[in-house]
């Protein structure tokens, strides 16, 4: 439960059908298995205590009143456990029979809610037995010798963790034009139980994912989706306990073909977060509907979910490929657009052999495709000076060739003494002013091309670089269209060795240079070569790229607490970077954000492609002079 995460777990019992004593047997034996585990909240399939495919049975009193007892064994069976457990049994009401989901903790029935879509087609015939839940609302029910309620708009509150509010659905509901859930999620559940007996059909699998998926992703909530499976009657269909976990669209575990317990952990507090972001999520009163209040112990959850360590990095390897391509094609049809509308003549781009230029032109490369338009349009400009080594300009001159642009070598070293004589700065101080005079005499040999092609200047940092205020202001810091701006440094990475492979067929040459590049140290180069090689080694300084992207994705993306980022980092990185070292460059992070902030303020335009930008006029809009105070007290008080 500690910083927004509660560990919750889909469960197929192996039951018998017919035979609620021995599946209560099963339920409560599952229940504590899943307790073992430390799971908070466990959900059972559709009609687990009795079998989902009981057919005439149902009509049954002996089979009714054994679903009772069962259902009262679990209760005194599992009454010294604090997990919510939602699990499924017929229940008789009146003069009508309901399919419910009962949900129960520590001995206690919370709730009953029964289904409200019951289907009627094909091989289901819920409606011979069953009556729809829709607008049911009875507060005054009597089950296993306790008063409980039973409403179709139940919603279950955690007293210790506000945040976590239980709503269930049944099975048939998620299929509706209008769930239940997304009325629940409206009145303010963050996860929904599915209790759900979907038997198996081929290519069935692949739809029910998209809707459990989907269906998260459309509430902003965590979804649970337990499947009935083995021991459910094969007389015309077959049940695989397909178990699926997931949270605003993202599948976080699943299981077919299997009995037992799918687990992972849900975070709500990022659920929370992400409602509070959006305008368009609704906010109902609820003037209707049941509620139940029940407390979970509160304590550290074990997390057991995939925190990837390059969180914007394309993860399904699958599709990977196609990813990248479209990630290429967003920020080039930017350009597109740019070029076509100023009517410039040419993209002026400062080829330094680096990562970034080199995505520029590679971005700027697909955009002159686009427009139909040679590739000699590009003017690739490499401007060696103090720090430029025979490697890098060699790679920068290669890649322009390669890439069909227009090649100009303009050494600024000159320039930059006459500028250092003007000023009186001495060549052997080297200062900050040293290695920015460098960055801005490029900058204006670069604006001064434009003007005499009649060109646009091509922006070539990137996201990582705009969050750490890597850059020299007015200096590469500006452009008249900064095609990398929305790209962090580990996907300028992926994207440049994408295409090295892409190319590796047609054009051996460019990936060969692209290779190099890649094997390249990061580095601006403003300070002298040693022996040749590149002495200013940019992660050396700031601190390693693949750290800071994780940490600008939690901290922007998802406005997560110093503590919780760095608990995530150790689980991310937890083999390559002690605690210690993680604190030092987190720590690193937080100053560098927000004193850097000024240079964000009026950074140039560029395109978003994924679902972080740090533009003014976008997704981030902060303060010049915000202080860092509180995120930096927090993190000292994690030494």
């Amino acid at each position: 439960m500690k910083d927004g995460f509660i560990k919750v777990a889909a469960g197929t019992p192996k039951i018998r059908v017919a035979d609620p004593r021995y599946n209560a047997e099963q339920i409560f034996t599952l229940m504590r298995q899943a307790d073992h585990q430390g799971v908070r909240v466990l959900c059972l399939p559709e009609l687990c205590l009795t079998g989902y495919t009981c057919g005439d049975l149902f009509l049954q009193d002996t089979l009714l009143k054994g679903a009772e007892e069962g259902l009262a064994t679990i209760l005194e069976a599992t009454k010294n456990l604090d997990m919510v457990t939602a699990l499924g049994l017929p229940l008789k009401y009146k003069n009508n029979l309901y399919n419910c989901a009962a949900i129960i903790q520590s001995g206690k029935i919370l709730g009953l809610v029964p289904k409200t879509y019951l289907p009627n087609y094909g091989e289901f015939y819920e409606g011979r037995w069953f009556t729809s839940g829709r607008g049911i609302s009875e507060p005054f029910f009597s089950l296993c010798g306790q008063e409980v309620t039973l409403d179709a708009d139940f919603l279950f509150c955690c007293e210790t963790m506000p945040e976590l509010v239980i709503g269930v659905e049944l099975c048939e509901d998620l299929w509706a034009v209008e769930p239940p859930s997304s009325r629940l999620s409206a009145l303010g559940a963050t996860l929904i139980l599915n209790l759900s007996a979907s038997n198996e059909l081929a290519g069935k699998a692949d739809y029910r994912r998209s809707l459990v998926a989907g269906q998260s992703a459309r509430c902003v909530c965590g979804y649970v989706y337990a499947d009935a499976g083995e021991g459910e009657s094969t007389t015309d269909l077959v049940f695989t306990g397909h178990n699926m976990i997931a949270e605003n669209g993202a599948l976080l575990a699943q299981r077919r073909f299997s009995t037992g317990l799918t687990v992972s952990e849900i975070d709500v507090d990022k659920l929370v977060f992400e409602r509070r972001r959006m305008n368009t999520f609704p906010t109902v009163e609820s003037e209707y509907g049941a509620q139940a209040s029940f407390s979970l112990e509160p304590g550290e959850t074990s997390l057991t979910r995939l925190v990837s360590p390059s969180p914007f990095v394309p993860q399904d390897e699958a599709h990977r490929a196609e990813r990248c391509e479209e990630i290429l094609k967003i920020a080039a049809l930017g350009l597109k657009k740019r070029l076509e509308h100023t009517g410039a003549k040419t993209a002026v781009i400062g080829l330094s052999g680096g990562l970034d230029s080199t995505l520029a032109i590679l971005i700027t490369g697909i955009a002159m495709k686009l427009l139909d338009r040679p590739a000699s349009d590009m003017i690739a400009v490499t401007m060696p000076c103090f720090g430029t080594t025979h490697r890098t300009r060699s790679n920068a001159e290669l890649l322009a060739e390669h890439m069909g642009a227009t090649l100009k070598v303009v050494d600024v070293g000159e320039a930059v003494k006459v500028h250092f004589r003007d000023i009186g700065q001495a060549m052997d101080n080297q200062d900050v002013t040293f290695e920015n005079a460098q960055a801005r005499e490029r900058t204006q040999v670069l604006m001064d091309i434009a003007n005499q092609t009649g060109g646009l200047v091509i922006g070539t940092g990137d996201l990582s670089e705009l969050a750490l205020g890597w850059c020299t202001y007015n200096g590469d810091h500006m452009s008249m269209y900064a095609v990398n701006a929305g790209i962090p440094k580990t996907l300028v990475r992926h994207l440049v060795r994408y295409v090295a492979g892409d190319k590796a067929g047609e054009d051996q040459a460019l990936s060969e240079v692209l290779e190099d590049i890649l094997d390249t140290p990061v580095s601006p180069e403003l300070l002298p070569a040693v022996a040749g090689e590149i002495s200013q080694k940019t992660e050396d300084i700031v601190g390693p790229y693949e750290l800071h992207d994780f940490f600008l994705y939690y901290v922007v993306r998802w406005a997560f607490s110093p503590r919780k980022v760095l608990r995530l980092a150790e689980q991310a990185f937890g083999c390559s970077y002690d605690r210690a070292v993680l604190l030092k460059w987190l720590k690193n992070f937080y100053r560098r954000f927000f004193s850097q902030q000024f240079k964000r303020s009026c950074m140039p335009d560029g395109p978003k492609v994924g679902s972080l930008a740090l533009s003014p006029r976008g997704d981030w809009r902060m303060p010049s002079d915000a202080a860092a105070a509180l995120w930096l007290e927090e993190l000292e008080g994690l030494e």
